[in-house]
């Protein structure tokens, strides 16, 4: 299927590496101008000369924090006018409430709520003045079945799901849709970090710990990154023009709700 967005300019944030590298590398198949972001030239260097190995088409770079007002607007002045803005950013470490700090809330909703919206509201005019965009943010499975030790990510990426709810509502009318993506256990670096939790814990290897982190989902087995990032492209696509305020889960078939 031809997802009809070859040409388009999509800025994928904090996409040196995980699902939103997987993003950027589906966007990047599909013909699409990406535009790499996250804090480290280097690493960034590496993801955008693997995209061009896989797709033929080297990305841009924005080296720059999404956490700060410098960060973001070094984002819009490099990638003014974009198609697509796909919001990403790394998530919270997991504990209990008694665990975080004031300090730790604030920096997780700079991080997970503030960061995204800002970018929403620096794009939003102009996409609806041009009648095409996309933004999808990508969320957690959290937002809708929170686990215990996933309190503090669950809370502010929830907030930044309400606030898109309502946002879209007027931008769809433009043709401009916002979703969401929650993912639920895919191999990546994020993944390897709560299994290295998981190892502590209960005193077993990496290994074993990733297994039964997989023996959680419903499928069985991890997620992978090519999955998640060909779900971003359809949504950014000309044929998701009629599917907006969504929460799209990948899990593995895990969630146990029916809405």
């Amino acid at each position: 299927m031809d997802l009809g967005i070859a040409g388009k300019k999509a800025v994928v944030c904090a996409s040196s590496r995980g699902l939103g590298l997987a993003c950027a590398t589906s966007l990047s198949h599909e013909g699409c101008i990406v535009y790499l972001n996250g804090r480290n030239q280097d690493v960034l260097e590496a993801a955008a000369a693997a995209i061009e190995v896989e797709t033929g088409r080297r990305p841009q770079l924005i080296v720059a924090d999404l956490d700060t007002e410098e960060g973001r607007a070094r984002i819009v002045a490099a990638c003014p006018e974009p198609d697509i803005l796909v919001n990403n950013n790394a998530g919270p470490a997991p504990g209990r409430i008694a665990d975080w700090s004031r300090e730790d809330w604030l920096a997780g909703v700079e991080s997970n709520m503030l960061a995204p919206i800002f970018l929403i509201k620096a794009y939003l005019p102009g996409m609806r003045a041009r009648k095409f965009g996309r933004i999808v943010n990508i969320t957690s499975a959290m937002v809708k079945s929170p686990s215990v030790n996933m309190g503090l990510s669950a809370a502010v990426r929830a907030a930044l799901t309400a606030l898109c709810k309502s946002v879209q509502r007027e931008s769809v009318i433009d043709n401009v849709t916002i979703n969401n993506l929650l993912p639920e256990r895919f191999d990546t670096d994020r993944q390897r970090y709560m299994a290295e939790k998981v190892a502590q814990r209960e005193s077993c290897s990496i290994e074993e710990a990733k297994v039964r982190i997989a023996n959680t989902i419903a499928a069985k087995r991890l997620g992978r990154p090519r999955e998640f990032g060909d779900a971003c492209a359809y949504l950014c696509s000309e044929q998701a023009s009629y599917l907006s305020g969504q929460n799209l889960q990948l899990d593995g078939g895990s969630y146990a709700g029916l809405v």
